[in-house]
């Protein structure tokens, strides 16, 4: 079955705004074994909507509008599908009343304006959003089906897996059951991962499952999917997932919807410890990042940000040397545990570097205490501030859940300068 997308709006056709939810849709609609046949993004005038409105009617078997649902003047989309559908817009009052209640919930009078938003072309069907006031619906357009998505990326999302992905499976006429494996992994790039999984590209392929992988620095995601008319995927996947599992092995971060700091928690909150962290170049993102998984807190005792190691040295009355000795990464973790009371401390320091001929970079120096013992890696990232400082985050919290798991603390990531 294939799908067309269009995205609308003046900020995502200018690059004002990075059109996120294209990438979305298509991700989504493929995992569930939909052909994503035609693409455009258009803006805010009401000629070119009908133009790429009628284009992707005559070119795909369904299409996702998406945008243009607002309140505002330059929101058009209703009013353009209706023009194209040949249709009148009617006020749909089961919606209007919704945008009402929304308001007066929040203590808040409903602007005129909104009323808008409640205007639908005769004969569509209403798709819930039940986290705004722009309602998504569906029409036939030249005997094509529509589904039109407000722009808010959270309230798409939403919309396109509880009420579209749904009605598409219902329109393709076969009942596919899509089960997904996502494996997150760091210190591995794309083409390292496609060698050592080779036996498993060859198992996926057997079984008509497909593999794939998706990187966004510092990660990677590996990804199976499988689309069956039976319920039989997991049992299926089984096997397969096994096999990346042997092969990645230790730098598998987390599975499915888990995350590394997430990880992390769990396992300071199953066995009932805690963390201190200091971290440089990093502008707090380590703490930030185990913060927003501390839900309950204490988890994360304390947190220090640093611009300068002089700073570090007035904290903690540290000794005049040379700070990039190992001694003082371990000693820096040391005291932030003892200070705080925590189990770990865990300290990410770092300076950048300049060598003739070479890219500049920043020197990492990890250094971890628990259990009356202190260990130490350091580590080179070649490349500018922006991208050493996401891969000083990931090495410092990947430093920290091998220290916790007790995985071998010093392989070798591919993003580092050996």
């Amino acid at each position: 079955m294939k799908v067309g997308i269009l995205c609308t709006g003046d900020e995502i056709l200018t690059g004002k705004t990075v059109n996120t939810n294209y990438s979305h849709i298509a991700k989504r609609l493929v995992e569930y074994g939909f052909e994503v046949n035609w693409g455009a993004i258009v803006g805010d005038q009401h000629e070119a909507i009908h133009q790429a409105m009628e284009l992707a009617a005559s070119i795909s078997d369904a299409v996702i509008v998406n945008g243009g649902l607002g309140p505002t003047l330059d929101d058009l989309t209703q009013e353009v599908a209706a023009n194209v559908a040949g249709a009148e817009l009617e006020l749909n009052q089961e919606w209007l009343d919704r945008i009402a209640d929304w308001y007066h919930s929040r203590d808040r009078v409903m602007p005129d304006n909104n009323r808008k938003q409640a205007l639908l072309p005769a004969g569509s069907e209403l798709i819930n959003n039940p986290i705004g006031t722009a309602c998504g619906f569906a029409l036939d357009i030249h005997g094509v089906r529509f589904f039109f998505t407000p722009g808010v990326p959270k309230e798409l999302y939403m919309m396109l897996d509880r009420e579209i992905l749904p009605r598409l499976q219902n329109l393709r006429g076969v009942s596919l059951h899509t089960h997904i494996k996502r494996f997150h992994s760091f210190g591995i790039g794309e083409s390292r991962a496609d060698k050592m999984l080779a036996q498993a590209a060859q198992m996926a392929g057997n079984a008509q499952v497909k593999l794939g992988f998706q990187s966004h620095y510092p990660q990677l995601e590996t990804k199976l999917v499988a689309n069956t008319t039976t319920q039989d995927a997991p049992e299926m996947m089984g096997p397969i997932e096994e096999e990346i599992r042997n092969c990645l092995g230790n730098f598998i971060v987390s599975e499915d919807a888990q995350t590394l700091e997430g990880n992390i928690c769990q396992i300071l909150r199953e066995s009932g410890t805690s963390v201190s962290i200091v971290e440089m170049h990093t502008a707090g993102l380590i703490n930030s990042r185990l913060h927003a998984c501390d839900e309950l807190g204490g988890l994360v005792k304390a947190g220090v940000v640093s611009q300068t190691m002089g700073d570090l040295h007035g904290l903690f009355q540290l000794p005049n040397e040379e700070w990039t000795q190992t001694a003082v990464a371990k000693q820096v973790a040391i005291l932030a545990s003892r200070q705080n009371n925590s189990t770990y401390g865990l300290s990410v320091l770092t300076e950048r570097y300049v060598e003739e001929g070479e890219q500049d970079g920043v020197e990492i120096h990890l250094g971890i205490s628990g259990n009356g013992e202190a260990q130490y890696r350091k580590s080179r990232l070649p490349g500018s501030p922006s991208w050493t400082r996401l891969g000083a985050v990931e090495l410092g919290l990947d430093f920290l859940r091998r220290s916790l798991a007790g995985l071998p603390m010093h392989e070798l990531v591919d993003f580092e300068q050996h």
